[in-house]
């Protein structure tokens, strides 16, 4: 039987950085994909796309094609209306268009892109999802309703990049949500987290259960299973988590 206080710090100390997250997603796109990067770990994906593989990178607030984020060292670089929906101001491409939210939004509503990241606090064991609440971590802090609602159903595929435990030690995936539902029921895909690869089995709207596929270096599937709140598969191609 293994020890969930000792593993809760385990990682602590040894869970996967949100680069190496970062990493692991960008190797989920084919060249000529339209993918949509949420706020926090899923905007550092565009840094990490393979070599020979262009994304055309889209925002809600009306911008698809879009180049790297500027660091703060390249300040002088930075054009304050060219940014993305995350507020990350990013370099011009060739063939980089501006277009206005009901453009974007029909964009995201008529299917024509290719997969949504998101960062978020839970997904169920059936690919339901929240990344909004009213009192959460504290009272009288709110993270407001944001693109997230059409970020989940709009793209052929919703991945969500969380941490696996919150600072309470608690796991990110449970069997049912304590939090409100973004979007509509059973709409993720595939859940990469600074421990695991977790795919979420079936159709969006029929989802089956969650099937692990990876793990990080130095942990055992027993270990992360402890961790997490919903039985998982076991994955016939099963390995160790791929950069």
């Amino acid at each position: 039987m293994v020890d969930r206080d000792k593993l809760v710090e385990k990682y602590n100390t040894e869970k996967l950085e949100p680069m190496i997250i970062a990493m692991r997603v960008a190797k989920e796109f084919k060249d000529g994909d339209i993918v949509n990067l949420g706020r926090g770990i899923p905007g550092l994906v565009g840094n990490y796309i393979p070599e020979g593989v262009d994304i055309y990178w889209h925002g809600e607030n009306g911008i698809l094609g879009y180049g790297k984020a500027i660091t703060l060292d390249e300040w002088e670089d930075i054009d304050m209306s060219v940014h993305n929906s995350s507020i990350q101001h990013v370099r011009e491409r060739p063939g980089m268009a501006m277009f206005d939210f009901s453009e974007a939004f029909g964009m995201l509503r008529g299917g024509h892109v290719d997969a949504g990241v998101l960062g978020g606090f839970q997904v169920s064991g059936k690919g339901d999802f929240a990344n909004w609440a009213f009192e959460y971590p504290v009272p009288n802090w709110g993270i407001g309703i944001g693109g997230a609602f059409e970020l989940t159903v709009g793209p052929k595929r919703c991945i969500v990049t969380i941490t696996h435990l919150d600072k309470y030690g608690n796991s990110k995936i449970v069997k049912e949500l304590t939090m409100p539902l973004s979007g509509t029921p059973q709409q993720v895909d595939l859940i990469v987290t600074d421990l695991a690869v977790i795919e979420v089995k079936g159709e969006k709207g029929k989802k089956e259960g969650l099937v692990i596929k990876e793990v990080a270096p130095g942990w055992t599937i027993e270990e992360v299973q402890t961790l997490t709140g919903v039985e998982m598969e076991i994955a016939s191609d099963f390995q160790v988590y791929q950069l």
